[in-house]
């Protein structure tokens, strides 16, 4: 389970924390962030034009005020040790793949932004780490190319079954897709959901997802272009109470008579006498 900060921080470290407490308060596995050198990430035509924001009136206000730097990852890196919790980071640039690199997370994360990048896909694969790969604004033909390269690295992955909207409304995130990718690719399967309600990430996991990513936030209402997507701790609390139900009640698939059984089976079967 993995809940996705992405840059629903709003570029504080404080409200990266109060998030973090929230995913470990609701027994989620990880927190996931995003991290952009802006400059490589956008032209610079772009970053001039005008954006209202609490920061300025550029694009570039917004997005430089929305990136955490050093500094603040090592304080991100040291509070989830402390309280327990796995993090890290997906990367939209070689720069930013670097950057977290000398954090030694424990995956990595290919955003569906940079699915159909061949060289920064080729460079995460190389790396031989464990990566979670998002397949919105993707075909088959995408995924295809992507899989048979980590494949070829010999990088182990999962796919995860993404809608690129924000938020996607629930009759649009064709959570049977991420069956379609496990009988096409034979491989662990997640889904990673940017709708703004529950049951979409419900039946996901009810159907076998091997992950589950959603973006968390302090307040659906706050600043920002992903919070509308997300959930509040409320919303997260619902799912993960439900995905480890799941998880509890799944099994192994092996038919097995355990003892409980077998003392009702003593009180209501009618036992023959031996010859």
């Amino acid at each position: 389970m993995i809940a996705e900060i992405g840059i629903n921080h709003n570029g504080s470290v404080e409200n990266a924390r109060k998030l973090i407490d929230i995913a470990r308060m609701y027994d989620c596995d990880y927190v996931k962030f995003q991290k952009r050198e802006i400059d490589l990430v956008y032209t610079q035509e772009f970053l001039a034009e005008p954006r209202e924001s609490p920061w300025g009136t550029t694009q570039r206000e917004q997005k430089e005020a929305l990136e955490l730097g050093r500094e603040d990852y090592l304080e991100i890196d040291g509070y989830c040790k402390e309280v327990g919790i796995g993090w890290f980071g997906s990367a939209w640039d070689m720069n930013s793949l670097d950057f977290l690199t000398q954090f030694d997370c424990d995956h990595n994360k290919i955003a569906s932004a940079m699915l159909t990048h061949r060289p920064f896909v080729e460079a995460v694969a190389s790396l031989g780490k464990h990566t979670f790969i998002s397949t919105g604004m993707s075909t088959l033909d995408d995924v295809d190319k992507v899989v048979e390269l980590f494949r070829q690295k010999g990088c182990e992955f999962t796919l995860m079954h993404s809608v690129s909207t924000y938020p996607t409304p629930p009759d649009k995130t064709n959570i049977a897709v991420m069956l379609s990718l496990r009988r096409r690719y034979n491989c662990r399967v997640g889904y990673s959901g940017h709708e703004s309600t529950t049951i979409p990430t419900m039946l996901a996991a009810a159907l076998g997802a091997d992950a589950i990513e959603r973006h968390i936030t302090l307040d659906r209402a706050m600043y920002g272009s992903d919070q509308a997507a997300s959930l509040e701790g409320r919303g997260l609390q619902v799912i993960t109470k439900f995905i480890r139900g799941i998880e509890a009640a799944y099994g192994t698939g092996e038919k097995t008579l355990d003892e409980d059984e077998v003392a009702v089976a003593r009180k209501l079967r009618y036992f023959e006498s031996s010859p």
